[in-house]
């Protein structure tokens, strides 16, 4: 018996019942995947975060920023909420490419809105 818990310490993981959330699901075990799924913020275009240029990116930010009645901040602090949130839940994952270009995002949205 001394054996088998052993083994389950030197794997580092917690069972799946155990984690936050308790959704042992792949897609569902994240906070931050739930808030992405139901989130009020705002309601974004499909594929804004895959665009291919830093500019492309930024104006789809603005425009539904400026569209959405249910945020509780300004446009461009919600647009800029929405990018950060996304740079910061692909974390380690995200190519260096794609985060280059989200990265210039930001400078582009800032521009969009007139705040250089």
């Amino acid at each position: 018996m001394a054996k088998a818990a052993s083994k389950k310490r030197a794997t580092g993981r917690k069972p799946a019942a155990k984690r936050a959330g308790g959704d042992s699901s792949a897609t569902g075990r994240r906070w931050s995947g739930e808030v992405t799924r139901h989130s009020n913020a705002l309601d974004l275009e499909e594929g804004v975060f895959k665009k291919r240029s830093a500019r492309q990116v930024a104006l789809s930010l603005k425009r539904s920023a400026e569209a959405s009645k249910r945020r509780k901040a300004t446009p461009f602090q919600s647009a800029m909420s929405m990018l950060n949130f996304e740079i910061n839940r692909a974390g380690k994952g995200m190519s260096a490419p794609r985060r280059h270009i989200l990265e210039n995002a930001k400078d582009e949205l800032r521009k969009a809105f007139d705040r250089t």
